[in-house]
């Protein structure tokens, strides 16, 4: 199994014109971050060198042309383009949508074809990154098309974990993408998330329900009784702890999530929202679903203080943390289902 110092962590560096790189950069200008992990950044020397000096940082950049040239202890920058790149902060730009989304691709590469163990995606902009070669919301879509697996967004914190039934989904149409075999789909891909990366044997799932008061009895909607409910029972019946639904407003609020190790929202903002209200900027959002690990910070490009230094690093670190703890608990699960009862095979 690979030791935490020799983890290959892919950076994809996001929207140039925001904060990404910026906390990128801080972060690692601690060297203490490089006992972890050898950070590699798809970006190029020469941007990533601007942004250095922009914000007078006292960090020693590694310029490679490929994987292979990564030195561990050095923060190394892998040359996605050679032109210069005309960074303005905070000012939304087609082109640097460009640039993102050379670096994401080219770190996506790297990750399939294991050159890197753990992808850290920095915040885009969905509305530069649209073009006629990239038709995707966000990181989320993209990524399930090019891994393996079904794709859930996860977000993530200490003591709470909460997935998405229905992520970037338009309000009015979310009762409609809500299908039993979502539900099972969802479930099984949270429960196995809990299990395979979070080292929980057990888990205990609650799922929120679709209408206000989760229906009340067909007065506000019928979804929750005849969708939601009879695939829960089912789920259940299987030998899963799952339960539910449980009526949104009240359920943050009374310390019901505390019960359980996951909590499935009916969608986006009814998941969102409490995390990010309960998180406080230590929330990461984690691809669960995938062959391989990403992670990412639980803010977005920040155009209105990008370029002043006073970006807030900490929701990036936990993504990169939990990054790496999650490949080190899947190799360690692998080998225990390989070797069941846990003997080792070395000589004694």
């Amino acid at each position: 199994m690979k030791k935490e110092e020799n983890i290959r962590l892919g950076i994809s560096i996001g929207d140039l014109n925001g904060i990404g790189a910026e906390v990128v950069l801080r972060i690692f200008e601690d060297n203490r971050m490089l006992d972890f992990c050898t950070p590699i950044i798809f970006a190029s020397i020469k941007t990533m060198s601007f942004v250095k000096n922009h914000f007078k940082l006292d960090i020693n950049l590694n310029g490679i042309h490929n994987i292979n040239q990564a030195i561990a202890g050095r923060v190394n920058v892998l040359n996605c383009w050679k032109e210069n790149v005309n960074i303005n902060f905070g000012q939304e730009d087609l082109k640097i949508g460009e640039y993102a989304i050379k670096s994401l691709v080219q770190a996506t590469k790297a990750l399939k074809e294991d050159e890197i163990d753990v992808l850290v995606t920095a915040p885009i902009n969905k509305h530069n990154i649209q073009s006629d070669t990239f038709k995707f919301p966000g990181h989320t879509d993209y990524l399930n098309q090019e891994l393996e697996g079904n794709s859930l967004m996860f977000m993530v914190t200490q003591g709470l974990r909460v997935g998405l039934l229905t992520d970037h989904v338009p309000v009015k149409d979310i009762a409609a993408h809500i299908t039993p075999k979502l539900i099972e789909e969802k479930i099984a891909t949270v429960y196995q998330s809990l299990v395979q990366d979070f080292r929980i044997n057990k888990p205990k799932i609650a799922v929120l329900g679709i209408n206000p008061h989760t229906g009340d009895n067909g007065v506000i909607g019928n979804e929750d009784d005849t969708v939601l409910r009879p695939t829960l029972q089912k789920i259940k019946a299987t030998g899963k702890l799952v339960f539910g639904p449980y009526a949104a407003d009240s359920f943050f609020g009374s310390d019901n999530y505390k019960n359980f190790d996951a909590i499935i929202a009916s969608y986006h903002d009814q998941g969102l929202i409490p995390f990010k209200t309960l998180s406080f900027g230590q929330g990461v959002n984690y691809t669960a679903g995938l062959n391989r690990v990403r992670t990412s910070p639980d803010h977005g490009t920040a155009y209105e203080i990008a370029g002043k230094g006073t970006a807030d690093i900490s929701s990036f670190k936990e993504a990169i943390f939990t990054g790496i703890q999650i490949f080190n608990n899947r190799k360690e699960y692998q080998e225990l289902t390989k070797n069941p009862l846990g003997f080792s095979k070395r000589k004694i």
